[in-house]
This record gives C-alpha cells, sequence and structure tokens, in this order.
C-alpha cells in the first residue's frame, strides 16, 4: 500500500501529486496543495480523494516531502 492510499499520511497544507477523473486514462499527475480530504475511510485501493487548493479533485498518487 502507498502512502497516497492511508488518509493519515495526508493532512491539509501537503503537497501531493494527484490523478484528476478525466486523466485517470493517461495518469497524468497534477500537483498541488490539500485543502481538504474528501475520503471518509482510513484507506482506499485508488488513492486518497482531496480538493487542492486551486479546487482540483482527484486521487493521492504521491506525497511530495
Amino acid at each position: 500500500m502507498s502512502a497516497g492510499q492511508i488518509r493519515s499520511n495526508i493532512q491539509k497544507g501537503v503537497k501531493v501529486q494527484i490523478v484528476l477523473k478525466e486523466d485517470q486514462c493517461s495518469g497524468k499527475l497534477t500537483e498541488g496543495v490539500v485543502k481538504d480530504i474528501l475520503t471518509n475511510s482510513a484507506n482506499h485501493p485508488h488513492g486518497i480523494k482531496v480538493r487542492l487548493e486551486s479546487g482540483e479533485v482527484g486521487r493521492v498518487k504521491e506525497i511530495i516531502l
């Protein structure tokens, strides 16, 4: 399980790379800062769903440290 699949690894203000719904086929990643965590469960096989400060919504693939 990758870090982006575990909710406790993700906090508001953390820089992440997400895959947007329309980019799921291509796998293109979008970088941004987490504004809201939208997934309620402790983990998710496709990544935790978040809203970035830019307003974009997607699933976390990588956490940038």
